[in-house]
């Protein structure tokens, strides 16, 4: 059975053979604190091909998702399962365009 939600909650449940597909933003990163399970990543390119990466994770692990997107959480065994979005940065308007942000950068102001 697959459950998809628009938005990831803080905890997920699920016994085995249950997947459940989310979306996440970038810079989130899972938590398994309870079983195995397999995660798919959001898609992503590499030159003219899209790909993605698998992960399995065992009782414990914690996996990074550098890039948001939608994700899908496989539980091979009874999964209990934190997700924790990153924090949302004030970013002033000067550094939001990417010419200023490049600009910082290189003279440190």
């Amino acid at each position: 059975m697959i459950t998809t939600l628009s938005q990831a909650p803080d905890s997920i449940v699920l016994e085995p053979g249950q997947s459940l597909r989310t979306s996440v933003d970038a810079g989130a990163w899972l938590q398994l604190a309870e079983g195995r399970a397999r995660v798919v990543s959001p898609p992503g390119w590499f030159g003219e091909t899209v790909f993605m990466a698998e992960t399995l994770l065992e009782e414990g692990d914690v996996h990074r998702l550098p890039h948001g997107g939608w994700i899908e959480v496989s539980a091979l065994t009874p999964v209990h399962l934190r997700v924790h979005m990153p924090l949302v940065a004030q970013v002033s308007p000067v550094e939001a365009r990417p010419v200023m942000r490049f600009v910082r950068l290189l003279t440190g102001w």
